[in-house]
Protein backbone atom coordinates (compact mmCIF):
# COMPACT_ATOMS: atom_id res chain seq x y z
CA UNK A 1 0.00 0.00 0.00
CA UNK A 2 2.81 2.27 0.96
CA UNK A 3 4.73 2.19 -2.30
CA UNK A 4 1.44 2.06 -4.32
CA UNK A 5 0.25 5.22 -2.69
CA UNK A 6 4.13 6.65 -2.44
CA UNK A 7 3.88 6.14 -6.46
CA UNK A 8 0.55 7.25 -7.42
CA UNK A 9 1.29 10.87 -5.08
CA UNK A 10 4.50 11.25 -7.22
CA UNK A 11 3.12 11.02 -10.97
CA UNK A 12 0.47 13.12 -10.12
CA UNK A 13 2.82 15.67 -8.50
CA UNK A 14 5.26 15.08 -11.72
CA UNK A 15 2.51 15.45 -14.09
CA UNK A 16 0.26 18.23 -12.45
CA UNK A 17 2.85 20.38 -11.43
CA UNK A 18 6.27 19.51 -13.05
CA UNK A 19 7.40 19.00 -8.99
CA UNK A 20 8.85 14.88 -7.51
CA UNK A 21 7.52 13.99 -4.08
CA UNK A 22 10.61 14.78 -3.05
CA UNK A 23 10.88 18.86 -4.31
CA UNK A 24 7.26 19.01 -3.20
CA UNK A 25 8.49 17.99 0.73
CA UNK A 26 11.25 20.54 0.36
CA UNK A 27 9.26 23.43 -0.89
CA UNK A 28 6.48 22.74 1.65
CA UNK A 29 9.10 22.74 4.61
CA UNK A 30 10.48 26.22 3.53
CA UNK A 31 7.79 27.64 2.53
CA UNK A 32 5.73 27.43 5.45
CA UNK A 33 9.43 29.29 7.54
CA UNK A 34 8.98 33.14 8.07
CA UNK A 35 11.23 34.74 4.91
CA UNK A 36 10.94 31.53 3.21
CA UNK A 37 14.34 30.70 4.25
CA UNK A 38 15.90 27.59 6.30
CA UNK A 39 18.99 26.15 7.41
CA UNK A 40 20.68 23.52 5.60
CA UNK A 41 20.83 21.33 8.57
CA UNK A 42 17.22 22.42 9.81
CA UNK A 43 15.57 20.78 6.81
CA UNK A 44 17.80 18.01 6.48
CA UNK A 45 16.07 17.16 9.87
CA UNK A 46 12.76 17.69 8.73
CA UNK A 47 13.35 16.15 5.94
CA UNK A 48 14.76 12.61 7.51
CA UNK A 49 17.72 12.98 4.69
CA UNK A 50 21.80 12.50 4.55
CA UNK A 51 23.36 15.81 4.41
CA UNK A 52 24.89 14.66 1.08
CA UNK A 53 21.43 13.74 -0.19
CA UNK A 54 20.26 17.17 0.63
CA UNK A 55 22.90 18.90 -0.79
CA UNK A 56 22.28 16.87 -4.28
CA UNK A 57 18.64 17.37 -4.54
CA UNK A 58 19.08 21.19 -3.97
CA UNK A 59 21.51 21.51 -6.47
CA UNK A 60 19.35 20.11 -8.85
CA UNK A 61 16.57 22.63 -7.68
CA UNK A 62 18.57 25.63 -7.89
CA UNK A 63 19.59 24.61 -11.11
CA UNK A 64 15.47 24.23 -12.33
CA UNK A 65 15.45 27.64 -10.13
CA UNK A 66 13.03 26.63 -7.51
CA UNK A 67 15.17 27.49 -4.34
CA UNK A 68 18.71 29.42 -3.81
CA UNK A 69 21.39 28.64 -1.47
CA UNK A 70 23.38 31.54 0.33
CA UNK A 71 25.82 31.47 3.24
CA UNK A 72 24.55 32.51 6.43
CA UNK A 73 24.68 35.58 8.08
CA UNK A 74 24.39 34.56 11.49
CA UNK A 75 27.08 32.11 10.85
CA UNK A 76 28.81 32.28 7.46
CA UNK A 77 29.82 28.51 8.12
CA UNK A 78 26.70 27.47 7.37
CA UNK A 79 24.12 27.27 4.56
CA UNK A 80 20.75 28.57 4.11
CA UNK A 81 18.16 27.21 1.18
CA UNK A 82 15.67 30.13 0.29
CA UNK A 83 12.59 29.51 -1.99
CA UNK A 84 12.38 31.51 -5.04
CA UNK A 85 9.22 32.96 -6.30
CA UNK A 86 9.05 30.28 -9.62
CA UNK A 87 9.26 28.01 -6.24
CA UNK A 88 6.59 29.34 -4.57
CA UNK A 89 4.10 29.69 -7.01
CA UNK A 90 5.31 26.15 -7.92
CA UNK A 91 4.15 24.70 -4.56
CA UNK A 92 1.34 27.21 -4.17
CA UNK A 93 -0.30 25.53 -7.72
CA UNK A 94 0.97 22.36 -6.24
CA UNK A 95 -0.40 22.20 -2.43
CA UNK A 96 -4.08 22.38 -3.34
CA UNK A 97 -3.81 19.55 -5.87
CA UNK A 98 -1.74 17.50 -3.57
CA UNK A 99 -4.47 17.40 -0.84
CA UNK A 100 -6.99 16.70 -3.13
CA UNK A 101 -5.45 14.22 -4.98
CA UNK A 102 -5.02 12.39 -1.23
CA UNK A 103 -8.53 12.71 -0.40
CA UNK A 104 -9.57 11.21 -3.26
CA UNK A 105 -7.21 8.48 -2.90
CA UNK A 106 -8.04 7.74 0.92
CA UNK A 107 -10.23 10.22 2.85
CA UNK A 108 -13.25 9.77 0.12
CA UNK A 109 -13.25 6.62 0.46
CA UNK A 110 -13.34 5.62 3.99
CA UNK A 111 -16.41 5.86 6.66
CA UNK A 112 -15.60 8.09 9.55
CA UNK A 113 -15.15 4.54 11.74
CA UNK A 114 -12.60 3.82 9.27
CA UNK A 115 -10.90 7.32 9.36
CA UNK A 116 -10.86 6.78 13.31
CA UNK A 117 -9.27 3.53 13.26
CA UNK A 118 -6.75 4.63 10.23
CA UNK A 119 -6.15 7.71 12.46
CA UNK A 120 -5.60 5.23 15.97
CA UNK A 121 -3.27 2.56 14.03
CA UNK A 122 -0.91 5.72 12.12
CA UNK A 123 -0.62 7.41 15.78
CA UNK A 124 0.82 4.08 17.43
CA UNK A 125 3.12 3.77 14.65
CA UNK A 126 4.20 7.21 14.98
CA UNK A 127 4.96 6.85 18.84
CA UNK A 128 6.73 3.81 18.62
CA UNK A 129 8.65 5.05 15.56
CA UNK A 130 9.17 8.16 18.22
CA UNK A 131 10.73 5.47 21.12
CA UNK A 132 12.83 3.60 18.09
CA UNK A 133 14.21 6.87 16.91
CA UNK A 134 14.18 9.64 19.53
CA UNK A 135 16.28 12.15 17.94
CA UNK A 136 14.76 12.02 14.78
Amino acid sequence: MQEGLGDFIDRQLRSQCGLSTADYRVLAHISETPGGRLRSFQLAHLLRWEKSRLSQHLGRMQTRGLVSRERSVDDRRGAVVAITSRGRELIQAAAPQHVADIRSVIIDHLSAPELAILTAISEKVRERLAMLEPDI
